[in-house]
């Protein structure tokens, strides 16, 4: 369960796809990918704009994507195409509109007004686009500023080039940015997920970066390539052996809850309430992963 008490979604593995790219957006059906974000923002060349808008809004209302996550990603509301296509995808059957760059609070009550004003279901979500110094520090303000909003996604390419950072294998450059969006994220119980890996190549690199931002706390990874999608569902979906353990916690949780005891001992170790919380999210995200699997159409 999430903090606001809604099962569990896997975004272990949240894939970019071009939206002018007919075969592209077809591809995506089959793809084991837990979200897809359609794109009609930067991997769309200006004068494809319009022809990008009502190809992915068309792939997206006619389906066959099964149960994976659909997102697009409309261009910014300073631009000449970002209204038309807010407008456009508020009534696509899209789970969530990405907007690119926020960097107030303001910038996304603009956004799901004008979402609303185009009949957008209530259950059409927003998400953002974290990738600018000045949004990066407007944080905590964002992720409080609508119900509609749900996830951040950082985008780790602009914030880098912005900051005039270095990309390091580490990321170190990063850190303080992706720590200040993971605190601000979880204070409003919103999703969050990390930012892309540019170097197709580098498959142990690319792991290393879906382990490290695992362990500071993101929900899954922004893709560039369907080859990224396998070792990001590898790395951020619960193990086995985790979701065993997890299910044993919680059940010696409930037997010592009934004698009357608020802690229990499992493997050796000390087990409270925090744990168990966290044992359910982890059993949570691993039935949602199996539901994921039998509903894909492929």
């Amino acid at each position: 369960m999430t903090s606001d008490g809604s099962a569990a979604r896997p975004r272990r593995s949240v894939l970019y796809m071009p939206g002018s790219n007919a075969r592209a957006l077809e591809k995506a059906k089959g793809l084991p990918a837990d979200a897809l974000i359609l794109d009609l923002e930067d991997a769309v060349a200006p004068d494809a704009k319009a022809e990008a808008r009502a190809q992915v809004c068309a792939a997206v209302h006619d389906g066959g994507y099964g149960d994976r996550e659909i997102i697009i990603r409309v261009n910014g509301a300073d631009t000449p195409w970002g209204d038309d296509d807010l407008k456009a995808a508020a009534v696509a059957g899209a789970e969530a509109i990405l907007i690119p760059k926020v960097e107030s609070a303001q910038m996304v009550q603009d956004a799901a007004a004008k979402m609303t004003a185009a009949g957008a279901p209530d259950g059409t979500n927003l998400w953002c686009m974290m990738e600018t110094p000045r949004g990066i520090l407007q944080a905590e303000e964002i992720a409080g500023s609508n119900p509609r909003l749900k996830c951040f996604v950082m985008g780790t390419s602009d914030l880098t080039k912005d900051l005039h950072a270095l990309h390091t294998l580490d990321r170190m450059p990063m850190v303080p940015s992706l720590a200040i969006c993971l605190l601000a994220a979880r204070a409003e119980g919103l999703a969050i997920v990390d930012g892309v890996y540019l170097d197709l190549k580098n498959e142990d690199g690319f792991r290393s970066a879906c382990r490290q931002g695992l362990e500071l706390g993101f929900d899954g990874k922004t893709l560039i390539h369907p080859s990224q999608v396998g070792p990001a569902n590898e790395v951020f979906g619960p193990s086995d052996k985790e979701v065993e353990l997890s299910r044993r916690i919680i059940e010696a949780f409930a037997e010592a809850a009934d004698e009357g005891k608020a802690v229990v001992v499992v493997d050796g170790k000390l087990v409270e309430n925090l744990h168990v919380e966290n044992a359910k999210r982890i059993v949570g995200l691993a039935d949602a992963i199996a539901r994921l699997a039998v509903a894909d159409p492929v």
